[in-house]
C-alpha cells in the first residue's frame, strides 16, 4: 500500500467506514500517515436499535456518536470530525454547500488521498450525495493538484460499468482491528457479527473476505458524469 502524506475519509454515516475501509485506515495509521475522518451525520435515522434492542429512537443519536468515537479509537484515528448534518437528508442539501464543506477540508488538510463512495454506485441517497460533493470539490482543483480519489462501490451493476476494482489492499495484519471496529458500532452490527466471526473461524471464504482484503475504484475523471 502506497505511503500517503495525509488521508481524508469522508462518509455520511457512522459505520460506513467500518465494513469497507477500516482495515485500510488502520494500515495507514500504523504507517504513520495522518488520517482525518469527516462523518457527515450521526446516523440517527438508522433502522437498527441493537440486537436485542437497547436503543430508542430518542437515544440512538447519542449512542451512535459514542460508537463512532469508539470505532475511531480502535482504528487509531485522532482527528474525527462530526460535521453535523442530519441523517437521510443529505440528498436535499444544497449541492454547492456540501461541495464547499469538502473544499474547506481539502484546503485545511491538503490530503494526498481521499476515500469516499463512488457516485452512481453506492446505493443509499446519503452515500450518493456525499460522493457527488467530494467529486465536485476535487474537480475544482487543477488536475495536477488533485488528491487521489479512492472510492467504494457496491451496487449490483458496479463491476459491469466500472470493471474490476483498481486497488486491492491486503488487510490481514489488521484484521483484529477491523473486527473490533465493526463491533464498536454494535447498535447496527450486533445482528450480523456473530455469523461473520463463526464464518471466519470455519474459514468460510465469504466471511474471510471481510478481514483479508478491501477493494477500491479510482475515480474516472475521463468519464466524469457528476453534475
Amino acid at each position: 500500500m502506497e505511503k500517503e502524506k495525509q488521508v481524508l475519509v469522508i462518509f455520511p454515516h457512522p459505520d460506513d467506514e467500518a465494513f469497507g475501509v477500516s482495515g485500510t485506515i488502520s494500515k495507514h495509521i500504523k504507517e504513520g500517515t495522518p488520517v482525518t475522518y469527516a462523518c457527515l451525520t450521526l446516523g440517527e435515522m438508522g433502522r437498527n436499535l441493537g440486537n436485542p434492542p437497547f436503543a430508542t429512537r430518542e437515544s440512538l443519536p447519542l449512542i451512535r456518536k459514542k460508537e463512532l468515537k469508539k470505532a475511531a479509537e480502535v482504528m487509531g484515528i485522532t482527528d474525527l470530525r462530526m460535521m453535523g448534518y442530519r441523517d437521510k437528508t443529505l440528498e436535499f442539501e444544497n449541492d454547492e454547500k456540501l461541495a464547499n464543506m469538502v473544499t474547506e477540508l481539502i484546503e485545511e488538510l491538503d490530503p494526498s488521498l481521499i476515500i469516499t463512495f463512488y457516485p452512481g454506485y453506492s446505493v443509499h441517497p446519503d452515500h450518493e450525495a456525499t460522493a457527488r460533493a467530494v467529486v465536485r470539490a476535487v474537480r475544482r482543483l487543477p488536475k495536477a493538484s488533485r488528491p487521489k480519489l479512492h472510492c467504494l462501490a457496491f451496487s449490483n451493476d458496479c463491476k459491469e460499468h466500472l470493471g474490476q476494482p483498481d486497488i486491492t489492499n491486503d488487510i490481514r495484519d489488521v484484521k483484529d482491528q477491523k473486527i473490533e471496529t465493526m463491533k464498536a458500532h454494535s447498535s447496527q452490527t450486533a445482528w450480523m457479527l456473530p455469523q461473520i466471526e463463526q464464518g471466519i473461524a470455519a474459514q468460510d471464504p465469504e466471511a474471510l473476505r471481510w478481514v483479508t482484503i478491501e477493494h477500491f475504484w479510482t475515480y474516472d475523471w475521463e468519464n466524469d458524469q457528476v453534475k
